[in-house]
């Protein structure tokens, strides 16, 4: 006599809606699998957005009369944080807050950097310049490590949902819904 045997039903996947945070994270986890690439990410995102802002802060802005004192409250970077904070609003927006205080702190590091400068320290550029370069090579051997063939356009999006993603696997540990 033959046992009947109950077949256990397979939980099918939830779709992910295209183009949805979710899509972006799966695409982001699916192409950074080997460990020691997810550890260069962990390190190298957050230097590599860190050195954009650096970067961002050093050009110059132009004098526009109006300002008049507030001139110098100006820069480049303000513009690059109000349009992330604005693409990650969008996608999330309880992530969008806590990346914003988190490039706030990035503004108030840089601040200092700029006194220190100001102070007879190195220049800033120079300093952004070699933290990009670290960073940037850093991402190229985790990609050289991974093995896998990224087109320029997917690591530009990448570089667009990693902060997202490395800040969604810190509230996912606490058990913080995004």
């Amino acid at each position: 006599m033959a046992k009947n045997k109950k077949s256990t039903p397979t939980k099918t996947p939830t779709p992910v809606k295209p183009g949805g945070l979710e899509f972006y994270f799966d695409k982001y986890a699916a192409a950074h699998q080997n460990p020691v690439n997810k550890i260069i990410q962990i390190i190298a995102v957050p230097l590599f957005v860190f050195s954009v802002f650096i970067l961002a802060w050093c050009i110059k802005f132009p004098y526009i009369k109006f300002l008049g004192q507030y001139n110098q409250d100006f820069n480049w970077a303000s513009f690059l944080l109000a349009f992330s904070v604005y693409y990650y609003m969008r996608l999330s927006p309880v992530l969008s807050y806590f990346l914003l205080f988190i490039l706030l702190g990035f503004f108030y590091i840089i601040t200092e950097m700029v006194q220190w400068q100001n102070a007879g320290g190195p220049y800033l550029a120079t300093i952004g310049l070699g933290i990009y370069c670290i960073a940037g090579i850093a991402l190229f051997i985790g990609y050289k490590v991974e093995g896998k063939k990224l087109s320029f356009e997917y690591r530009l999006k990448n570089s667009l949902i990693a902060p997202m993603y490395l800040l969604h696997l810190v509230l996912r540990r606490f058990s913080i819904k995004y």
